[in-house]
């Protein structure tokens, strides 16, 4: 094996969790990490993440997701072990062997992806995130006011995708947690919303489904608005960025039919 790469830096780290490793299988998903894999061993299989140990926010995902997978139930795999070394930070979970959900309109995934979104809201909010306020949308808001809707004392997920909420068993789990937040509870049924519109869903049909989510039927319209209205200027600004990536340019036209449907300003 390449010594250079992370699977040979971190197998004398995790020998002790794992005892003999036949193989290491990189996975397709985990893009914030330096590996995500599959260990095959005596001990095992565990899935891996590891990080190189250098200060920022990449490393910061990670520390949060050790932190927070005890509080996370049965919605999320479990972390079995970690380990931090001098220039490494590894995270060991269970396997989940499972396939991303379909969000396609008429997909029998749909009514499990809402029920675990319905899961995620009922968790409450630990300690260890009172001072994890999300405040990645401030910025897009129109102004402080704006802003102000998105605080909260949900635990917020954020991260919601077709890649993250994986279909093992007719049971959904909730993975990669790399970013979890303290905001307003609406946010995680909103981005449900978004996703849906982006995967062919109306408006209103992804709507009637977030309506089954009580942080959903519960928030003020005016909140929901400004938040829609806020990731439109959000994806707008990544294409600006990154004019040739086709998903970001998808993600704006589902941000846009969303807002429309609203009849939210958004200049």
């Amino acid at each position: 094996m390449d010594t250079d790469l992370p699977e040979a830096a971190i197998l004398p780290l995790i020998e002790e969790y794992t005892g003999p490793v036949a193989g290491i299988r990189r996975t397709e998903r985990g893009f914030s990490s330096d590996l995500t894999a599959v260990v095959d061993c005596a001990k095992g299989p565990f899935f891996v993440k590891a990080m190189r140990n250098r200060p920022g926010g990449r490393r910061e995902s990670l520390v949060r997701e050790r932190r927070i997978n005890a509080y996370l139930g049965h919605i999320s795999p479990h972390l079995l072990w970690d380990v931090e070394a001098e220039d490494w930070l590894v995270l060991g979970f269970d396997v989940v062997d499972g396939r991303p959900a379909d969000f396609a309109p008429g997909s029998p995934d749909l009514a499990p992806v809402v029920d675990t979104i319905g899961e995620i809201g009922r968790l409450r909010l630990p300690q260890i995130a009172r001072d994890w306020t999300e405040t990645r949308w401030d910025r897009f808001a129109s102004d402080s006011s704006e802003a102000e809707l998105f605080r909260g004392d949900s635990l917020l997920y954020t991260d919601i995708n077709p890649s993250n909420l994986l279909v093992a068993k007719r049971r959904v789990w909730a993975v990669d947690w790399a970013w979890p937040t303290r905001g307003a509870g609406f946010i995680d049924p909103a981005l449900l919303v978004l996703q849906l519109i982006a995967a062919g869903h109306t408006p209103t049909s992804a709507e009637k489904r977030a309506d089954l989510l009580p942080a959903w039927r519960t928030a003020a319209p005016v909140a929901i608005d400004a938040f829609a209205a806020a990731n439109l200027r959000m994806y707008r600004a990544a294409v600006g960025r990154k004019p040739d990536v086709d998903w970001l340019k998808a993600m704006v036209d589902a941000c846009r039919a969303w807002t429309e449907h609203r009849g939210v300003a958004t200049e």
